[in-house]
């Protein structure tokens, strides 16, 4: 089977690493992928370095790789809209974002063109049907990412969150006063994956959410999430057992943090808890062979 993958996204986000992994993965099931992304988005480059075939995304290109593929696969909004726009393979188009649809002519049409959707939550699903996305179109497929050996917490407490500050619907704002508030410092990360191994806790503050990929790697590594209680995260974040589910004030955060330093044993249970959810539900395997399996179904 061969898959031509498109992603538009300029930056290396929670979208862009799941495109990656996935690929990876579907290459060892069989699956012969092609990546078109923006020459020189980190995407790109990475793709490239780890052996994943990556081509500059020009409209043109996709539409003549569009037909010598099974099908195209589009990994965020701009790329759907160019998959639409183009004819030949069946479009599959990944859901991440947890926004509202628009009602426009112009929207329907998009929306009409993909033959299936894969939501990264039964809230993105809901989000879809309420746009107007027949339900039958849709599956529900959750992220994956990898099982990090598990932190070893360092003293002072590290408190970690995602550098995403220039995000206006992610909370950096709030995640540092509540760090104020509680008495510490809040570690703002770009490598969360080498972070996380001396992590005590993990901060994730956002208006929106279609799942929370960040805070399924905090997890990953046995550190207990203080989440907002929005959207998919509230898929990932099993309150009281893997983490806290928390609303978006300073305070309500701050309390939390103190909560999960002053009792180490009851935020190793949940860090122990997490770690099992990730293992059970969110590996990229599973999320691997759910595609992969959704793509037979499109191509029967």
């Amino acid at each position: 089977m061969k898959v031509l993958h498109i992603d538009a996204g300029h930056q290396m986000r929670g979208g862009q690493w799941q495109a990656l992994r996935l690929m990876e993965a579907l290459a060892g099931l069989g699956v012969e992928s092609t990546l078109l992304a923006p020459a020189g988005a980190p995407l790109y480059e990475l793709a490239r370095r780890r052996g994943v075939r990556a081509e500059p995304l020009r409209l043109a290109r996709l539409a003549r790789l569009g037909r010598r593929h099974d099908l195209v696969h589009a990994q965020d909004a701009r790329s759907h809209t160019l998959g639409a726009l183009t004819v030949g393979a069946p479009l599959v188009v990944s859901r991440r974002v947890a926004f509202a649809i628009g009602d426009s002519a112009a929207s329907r049409w998009k929306y009409g063109r993909a033959r299936r959707y894969i939501a990264v939550s039964e809230f993105v699903k809901a989000v879809l049907v309420e746009g107007g996305v027949e339900a039958e179109r849709i599956d529900v497929v959750y992220d994956g990412v990898p099982l990090l050996e598990p932190a070893v917490p360092v003293e002072p407490p590290l408190i970690l969150a995602p550098d995403n500050a220039d995000d206006p619907r992610k909370g950096a704002a709030v995640a540092a006063e509540a760090g104020r508030l509680a008495g510490v410092e809040i570690t703002f990360s770009g490598d969360l994956e080498r972070d996380l191994r001396r992590a005590s806790v993990f901060v994730y503050v956002t208006e929106s959410e279609g799942l929370g990929s960040a805070a399924l790697l905090a997890m990953s590594a046995g550190v207990p999430v203080i989440a907002s209680n929005v959207g998919g995260l509230k898929e990932v974040v099993a309150h009281e057992e893997s983490g806290l589910l928390v609303e978006n004030q300073p305070g309500s955060i701050a309390r939390a943090i103190r909560r999960l330093l002053d009792d180490r044993d009851a935020a190793a249970r949940m860090g122990r808890h997490a770690r099992r959810r990730v293992a059970e539900m969110f590996t990229i395997d599973n999320m691997a062979r759910r595609t992969l399996d959704i793509y037979h179904r499109v191509l029967s």
